[in-house]
């Protein structure tokens, strides 16, 4: 098949086209330059679109080069704390960027569509409303979250006005090899290999470790991704997690434990964002009884695959 991705050299990105690429599909990946990931495009069957998400008319051009049988829309603005300092920006890309694949969908040859959105659109819930499901009502808490529920919206709209065989992917927390820091188990892991390589000191400063999360590996993701292109009901969104809240203290417990080291932890009170959730998760049932999805991957084995790559990042330097 021939495949139209956005997206595509992210963290979840470059594991769908890695997936995409194994299964013998031709693999069209959109950026915004032609600078940039040459090693990643230096692979057969794998052709580089240049385009910006606001460009509806490049998106068009570069879709109708495709001719594909399936997009994946992954692309956006990916923190929900930077939004704030910039929302025009983030609604701009998040949910105008939407806009333009699917009218570039649309135009041209109508493929499946499987548009990325956010669990972090939920916002803050009380315990009786857990899990979340499908039908539980988004109350997103920043500019991110909004853009989440208006891409999302616009799945369903797409489908009803043009019959766009569309489906929206509603991720929780996902985590694996290639994540970038800035995300809690990469930061911890990266600071932990390095205490136990003796390149940091054995102190670690935290924030709030009681904080409860649904976390799904990468390739479990891509996996899901995959199935909803096949057989997702348009129109529908579908739940990507574990169905299991996992506390960041037993990351981090779990992330020592592997690393065999023991560093003094101390609490800092500026890491913790004011936003917080105490917990948050989800089902997966409908994912399951539609697609047949059910996670895959440990968390522990996905810890102890995070952790062996920092340890490959960081013995490189010494």
């Amino acid at each position: 098949m021939r495949i139209f991705v956005t997206g595509g050299t992210g963290f979840v990105g470059s594991w769908l086209v890695d997936s995409l690429l194994a299964d013998g599909h031709d693999v069209w990946v959109m950026t915004r330059s032609t600078a940039g990931h040459e090693a990643f495009f230096n692979r057969p069957r794998l052709h580089r679109v240049c385009a910006d998400l606001l460009d509806v008319d490049a998106i068009k051009a570069g879709v109708a080069a495709c001719r594909p049988d399936v997009i994946y829309h992954l692309a956006g603005q990916p923190y929900p704390f930077r939004s704030w300092d910039d929302p025009q920006g983030t609604l701009a890309v998040n949910a105008g960027g939407t806009a333009s694949v699917l009218q570039a969908a649309v135009a041209v040859g109508r493929p499946r569509v499987v548009v990325v959105t956010s669990a972090d659109m939920y916002g803050k819930v009380r315990a009786e409303q857990l899990p979340l499901t499908e039908r539980s009502k988004p109350k997103p808490r920043h500019p991110y979250g909004i853009s989440k529920v208006a891409a999302g919206e616009l799945v369903r709209i797409y489908a009803d006005r043009y019959d766009l065989p569309v489906v929206e992917a509603r991720p929780f927390n996902h985590i694996g090899p290639r994540q970038r820091l800035g995300f809690v188990v990469t930061d911890f892991a990266s600071q932990i290999v390095s205490i136990r390589l003796g390149l940091a000191k054995p102190h670690m400063m935290v924030g709030n470790l009681s904080a409860e999360r649904d976390f799904t590996d990468v390739r479990d993701v891509v996996r899901a991704y995959r199935l909803l292109a096949e057989k997702g009901k348009p129109g529908n969104a579908y739940l990507v997690c574990s169905s299991q809240p996992v506390s960041i203290q037993t990351i981090l417990n779990i992330l020592l434990e592997i690393n065999g080291i023991d560093p003094r932890v101390e609490y800092d009170p500026a890491r913790m964002r004011p936003s917080d959730v105490p917990i948050l998760y989800g089902s997966f049932a409908k994912l399951r009884e539609q697609c047949g999805w059910q996670p895959d991957i440990h968390l522990r084995d996905t810890l102890r695959d995070v952790t062996a790559e920092w340890e490959a990042r960081l013995s490189a330097n010494l």
